[in-house]
């Protein structure tokens, strides 16, 4: 059975590598219900998470998921100490903590793009977690760290890809990255996609004019000197071999 759980992992972990762009070290985002159930099935979590993800890991948190810890009191004082343990993340909330699994949705944004996994037993989380896509889900059940399959949502965006109905966020960094090499900004792309709107103009009033029947121009008249006759132009007729009369038959030209 672990075997095949393992061959399963490696799986998964392919799958957002080459589709997503995961790479080592794998930085994985922790809550304290994740932290609770691992205490509670006597699970060491810095052990185990590099064994099962066949690679180096960072383990983080944010401060929303510590306050939250905090203000739940002395049953989950041990899954206090164990996230205290982990890296601390940036989040937008630091001033005004909100609920953890508030603060971890947040952090993914709408593409993952800091490729996070999320290791959570919260429900309210993973819901929200499969919507987004490139999210890998990390859980604990029978006593042992389970990576969950890819989402619809991840299956989906790939099939998209493929299509070439999206463009990966690999491929717009390279875009961009060109884009500033070149000297092109974001907002000359804009205007020069923006069709110019062309003002509406009253007609050309010397096109309304009827036009003009061109005549066949006439040829002038010779002058004729006074006490001079005006001479006639005989126009000769062209005989063709048809036209010649045949000489009667029995008279000999002399």
């Amino acid at each position: 059975m672990k075997i095949k759980r393992q061959k399963q992992a490696k799986k998964t972990i392919s799958f957002y590598k080459y589709n997503f762009n995961f790479r080592e070290p794998f930085q994985i985002l922790i809550d304290g219900t994740f932290c609770q159930a691992a205490l509670k099935n006597k699970i060491q979590i810095k052990e185990q998470m590099p064994k099962y993800l066949m690679g180096e890991v960072q383990l983080c948190t944010t401060n929303c998921a510590l306050k939250e810890l905090d203000s739940l009191g002395k049953e989950l004082y041990g899954a206090k100490i164990i996230l205290q343990r982990f890296q601390l993340r940036k989040c937008a909330h630091f001033k005004d903590p909100v609920p953890a699994s508030e603060c971890l949705l947040s952090m993914l944004e709408d593409s993952n793009p800091h490729h996070y996994f999320v290791a959570t037993q919260d429900h309210a989380v993973t819901a929200g977690l499969k919507k987004i896509p490139g999210v890998p889900l990390l859980y604990i059940i029978l006593n042992t760290i389970v990576l969950d399959k890819p989402s619809q949502a991840s299956l989906s965006h790939v099939q998209a890809v493929q299509l070439g109905e999206l463009v990966t966020p690999a491929e717009q960094k390279s875009i961009h990255s060109m884009k500033q090499e070149q000297g092109i900004s974001s907002k000359d792309g804009e205007r020069r996609g923006r069709k110019r709107k062309r003002k509406q103009s009253n007609p050309n009033p010397l096109s309304c004019l009827k036009k003009k029947k061109k005549g066949v121009p006439t040829p002038p008249l010779k002058k004729t000197e006074p006490g001079e006759k005006r001479k006639r132009n005989r126009h000769k007729k062209r005989r063709t071999a048809g036209d010649q009369t045949a000489t009667p038959a029995g008279t000999n030209d002399s």
